[in-house]
């Protein structure tokens, strides 16, 4: 999918560091119909928990609990990347069984770069950060990346973002890919369900 697209004026807000966490995990948490990711490495991503107004509960969570909460609302979950899970999302991920059954859908193609968010199909976050504490901002000032991104409401990036998405998500970039026999474990054209459980449990 090669494209360069008309130059035109759209809205938009720059964020960097710290500003990823703070602008996409509120995003995140208020979805109401949708949340589709793509993410070269998918790790483990802890959030400050809202309710831990006591120390009787720890002030950060996995994300992956907003996901469940999310999910229990039928919100679509999608998380693209290209590296397999880490050791500690597989765990978070298999103890959460409304998730591995069906709440939260991973694709895992090896030539996934890209790195977008994408929320109710109205705000798109595009820009250099994984889905990692380090990429979005979640760590300490002096141990998270140095990432820049932009957030924007522009309908025409949305679908240009959702269209390229949806294309590599639904396997329709499988077939003439170079790496389907070597690299690649499992092509998304081939797929009858999404993979639910990344430690490979069923």
């Amino acid at each position: 999918m090669d494209f360069v697209l008309p130059e035109r004026p759209i809205r938009m807000r720059l964020v960097a560091g710290r500003g990823h966490y703070e602008a996409v995990i509120p995003a995140l948490r208020s979805a109401r119909t949708s949340v589709w990711i793509a993410t070269a490495n998918l790790k483990e991503l802890l959030v400050e928990d809202p309710r831990a107004t006591t120390r009787s509960r720890s002030r950060f969570h996995s994300v992956l609990e907003v996901f469940s909460a999310l999910a229990q609302q039928k919100v679509e979950l999608r998380i693209l990347h290209a590296a397999p899970p880490s050791g500690p999302f597989r765990r978070s991920f298999d103890r959460r069984a409304r998730l591995y059954k069906g709440g939260l859908e991973l694709r895992q193609c090896p030539r996934v770069h890209l790195k977008t968010v994408i929320v109710d199909g109205r705000l798109c976050y595009l820009g250099s950060a994984n889905w990692t504490g380090a990429g979005l901002g979640a760590k300490g000032e002096g141990r998270r990346n140095f990432e820049i991104g932009m957030l924007t409401e522009d309908e025409d990036v949305i679908d240009q973002v959702q269209a390229m998405y949806e294309a590599i998500w639904s396997g329709r970039m499988c077939k003439s890919c170079k790496l389907r026999n070597s690299g690649c474990e499992a092509p998304l054209d081939l797929a009858t369900r999404p993979l639910k459980r990344p430690g490979g449990a069923t």
